[in-house]
């Protein structure tokens, strides 16, 4: 359920620490204030990620956030498997994931995570990665709820892990999920009371 651990141990925590400040930058707060859009924190949810930039009506914006959000941890995984290797490239997804949901930048108040977490695993293994981003579309197209979606796509990545023949993936899977679930908390107590906002509806 992990990879072979084959690399020394200070270039894992090298690799590690060098993910976790990639993964901290605020693509979010970065884009807002390029555009003009003032303090995403004072914004809507007052999350840093691609949906809430989207609430500002600037869909390029939005846009670049969600690319950067999830390059960066594409970027952290491929770096790190040139550089160290295999094991490296899980510690750095991992790593990259943390920063953006507990950026040291920001006073470790960051972002959901859903898409570092999808450009970490599609950089991991292709194939999951799209079978993740196609869960969460599917779930989107049913329940036209952003959250649930990425809530579905998480909790389901450890079983297309193992399905699509990387169980190597599955503890890395699992840990993700339980950290995205954290970060949408609340999201889940207003899914549950049916008060959560769906996709392409104004509040």
């Amino acid at each position: 359920m992990i990879p072979a651990i084959q690399s020394a141990p200070v270039f894992l925590a090298a690799t590690a620490i060098l993910s976790y400040l990639l993964g901290s930058v605020p693509f979010g707060m970065v884009m807002a204030r390029l555009f003009g859009l003032g303090d995403l924190r004072q914004i809507g949810s007052g999350n840093i990620g691609a949906t809430n930039v989207l609430r500002t009506g600037n869909k390029v914006a939005a846009a670049l956030t969600l690319i950067l959000d999830a390059g960066k941890g594409a970027i952290a995984v491929l770096v790190a498997r040139l550089a160290v290797g295999e094991d490296a490239a899980q510690v750095a997804g991992f790593a990259a994931f943390l920063g953006h949901c507990f950026p040291i930048f920001l006073r470790f108040a960051g972002g959901k995570g859903v898409a570092t977490f999808l450009g970490t695993l599609i950089a991991l293994a292709w194939p999951i990665g799209l079978a993740a981003c196609a869960t969460w579309l599917v779930t989107a197209g049913i329940t036209r709820i952003s959250s649930l979606s990425a809530l579905v796509a998480a909790a389901a990545s450890p079983a297309l892990a193992w399905a699509l023949g990387r169980p190597e993936m599955i503890l890395l899977c699992m840990a993700l999920a339980v950290l995205i679930f954290i970060r949408h908390s609340a999201n889940i107590t207003r899914i549950l009371a049916g008060d959560e906002p769906r996709i392409g509806r104004k509040n």
